[in-house]
């Protein structure tokens, strides 16, 4: 995984929460992990599925985040019991993947990946494909710059709307946010500032600021917070 690829991710997968969404990935480090690991973060649930058997034995980071996706109210699923990881098996739950998923989005792909593999996978189930345009420079664009090119993925950009579903809104949710995108529209502020202004504690504020930087909303730079 790229920086850029990260940055997507921190982008993508917080609205797709927001929305009601459970994320679908493939546990594997890099893009996978990634996403399980913001999807949590944003209180959502995830779910992974593994490239071998559900008793084989995992590392102590694997097994660390596959305890949080359970403890999260995801689930962690294989096709096998004791199948060790090869070749073969991770194509077999790329199917399975794009089986689960209503919608597909590739974040970063090489040539040949099995990001690939999955997108023609669910093209063949009926499912939506969104890929990420990224720099023609990157050998880890190729595939989604490719995908869109040939007319294979809808191209996936920062405005585009996330498929809403019949979710009620968290109390407060919309204007303590316009509160703090207000405050900083113009001009960057450090958390004990944006704290004092709107009479609110530093430690609300903080939590705040952390969820509208998963969101890609606002960056912080030097230790201000500034709309993106």
């Amino acid at each position: 995984m790229t920086d850029y690829g990260r940055r997507v991710v921190e982008k993508i997968v917080p609205k797709l929460v927001q929305d009601g969404w459970t994320i679908v990935s493939g546990f594997m480090y890099g893009v996978d992990q990634y996403a399980h690991k913001i999807c949590m973060d944003c209180g959502g649930r995830t779910i992974a599925v593994l490239g071998w058997g559900i008793s084989y034995q995992m590392s102590n980071d694997e097994c660390l985040i596959s305890n949080k996706i359970i403890e999260n109210g995801g689930l962690v699923v294989s096709q096998w019991e004791d199948q060790i990881p090869t070749l073969w098996t991770f194509p077999a739950r790329d199917r399975v993947m794009a089986a689960l998923g209503h919608e597909l989005i590739v974040v970063e792909a090489a040539e040949k990946s099995g990001s690939l593999i999955t997108a023609e996978m669910a093209l063949k189930l009926g499912r939506k494909v969104w890929a990420v345009p990224g720099p023609i420079t990157s050998s880890v664009s190729t595939g989604t710059n490719k995908l869109i090119a040939e007319g294979k993925a809808k191209i996936y950009l920062s405005s585009n709307p996330s498929p809403r579903l019949n979710r009620p809104l968290d109390v407060g949710e919309g204007n303590s946010r316009g509160e703090v995108m207000d405050l900083i529209h113009d001009q960057g502020l450090d958390p004990s500032e944006i704290a004092r202004r709107l009479n609110r504690p530093v430690s609300e504020i903080g939590a705040e600021l952390t969820m509208l930087i998963l969101k890609g909303e606002i960056e912080e730079r030097g230790g201000k917070y500034f709309q993106c």
